[in-house]
């Protein structure tokens, strides 16, 4: 028993994980080409179809280049850097959406930064990762974190604090991934039951209280109509329930094996269905490769969720236990949300899909999040077993 523990335990870099996402980026390099695929191509093998998409090009920058490079840069960074600096990039990354927030003058959502040959960047994204890092060496500081009122009010206002100024800036998904991440981790970090519970109803509450208000006043907010449509699509089935039902129509159309790629005339190619390659890329791979595609896609996200677990499990450092299932949370909320979103059973809020959807920040992020489970396996530490066997079994249960 001890023995298999250790060999479980023993620092690595887990090459199963990194083959894993690097095969479903490389995945997504074809999704978006399919999605971008024109009426008026002439292209006659994949390389040329890929040549033609300026989104496909930038892509296989984000996943051959950008990514490795990502990846590599945070598996070397010695593992108390990272803790030193945490900190330090927890503040950044708020004051960097903050600057946006305020000085962003687009209409509506207010979350992207311009920098140069018409890219891009989305702070909200890499804020994530930075709210991780923190909650997690703050939650790994007592046995019963929040047990004390003030341990409490640091904790929610160091959350709280970033996803308000999220929610300003119009990118509610980015605020939901991270509360959802820090719930993932409040159920793994010896919280006591009472506590949870009062929390998760008073936030019930409040989500409630604060979309009654919203309907009572006659709010215009955009968050609303969404929801809105989401509840009833006739209401509005040229406005945001459009997109919803064309993408359920697209999928729909792929059946039980899909109708190939780069097909003439396919929802994909005519544009039916808005931002086919980024957020509602699923669409494109539900026409395409139909239901088995789609569950493929399913089970290989399950694969990688569930590896992180394994490698959780036997983690006996809290604060990287807890950073792993941080980015577990994450990771499982984008995959629910947006495939719930493309099937019309959840409500849209522009989350992409991890390692498959177009964009170089998300990709970043993601594979940033890889890159930190990477960095704490890399770096496991066995002298910690005999002091943390005690929070070792409170969380134990759930991953058997």
């Amino acid at each position: 028993m001890f023995a298999n523990a250790s060999r479980r335990s023993r620092a690595h870099v887990d090459v199963p994980l990194i083959l894993m996402v690097f095969a479903m980026c490389f995945f997504g390099i074809y999704a978006v080409c399919v999605a971008t695929y024109s009426i008026n191509s002439t292209a006659t093998n994949l390389l040329e179809h890929i040549l033609e998409s300026s989104s496909t090009l930038r892509q296989c920058f984000f996943v051959l280049v950008l990514a490795p490079l990502v990846m590599t840069l945070i598996i070397l960074c010695p593992y108390h850097l990272i803790r030193r600096f945490t900190r330090a990039m927890y503040i950044g990354t708020t004051v960097l959406v903050l600057v946006v927030w305020v000085f962003n003058r687009a209409e509506g959502v207010k979350a992207w930064l311009d920098i140069i040959w018409d890219m891009t960047i989305q702070p909200s994204e890499f804020i994530k990762l930075a709210m991780i890092l923190m909650l997690a060496q703050r939650l790994s500081q007592s046995e019963h974190p929040m047990s004390t009122f003030r341990d409490f009010i640091e904790i929610m206002a160091m959350l709280l604090v970033p996803c308000a100024i999220i929610l300003f800036s119009g990118e509610t998904g980015s605020a939901i991934v991270v509360v959802f991440a820090f719930a993932c981790m409040l159920l793994f970090a010896n919280v006591r039951w009472r506590l949870l519970i009062t929390m998760a109803v008073v936030a019930i509450l409040l989500v409630l209280a604060l979309y009654g208000f919203m309907v009572a006043t006659g709010s215009d907010d955009y968050r609303l109509a969404r929801i809105v449509a989401f509840l009833n699509p006739d209401l509005s089935p040229q406005g945001d329930a459009y997109q919803m039902r064309q993408s359920q129509m697209t999928i729909g159309a792929g059946g039980l094996t899909g109708i190939g790629t780069f097909v003439d005339g396919s929802m994909s190619q005519l544009n039916y269905v808005p931002a086919d390659w980024t957020d509602f890329i699923f669409a494109t791979i539900g026409e395409a490769f139909g239901f088995a595609g789609c569950s493929i896609i399913m089970l290989w996200y399950l694969a990688i969720i569930l590896r992180m677990l394994y490698l959780a499990r036997y983690t006996y450092d809290r604060q990287g236990m807890l950073i792993i299932i941080g980015v577990i949370g994450m990771l499982l909320f984008h995959v629910f949300e947006n495939i719930g979103m493309t099937l019309g059973r959840l409500p849209i809020t522009g989350i992409p899909l991890p390692f498959l959807s177009y964009g170089g920040s998300n990709m970043v992020t993601n594979i940033g999040g890889i890159a930190l489970v990477l960095n704490v396996t890399k770096n496991r530490q066995l002298t910690q077993i005999d002091s943390s066997r005690r929070f070792y079994s409170s969380y134990a249960k759930y991953t058997k």
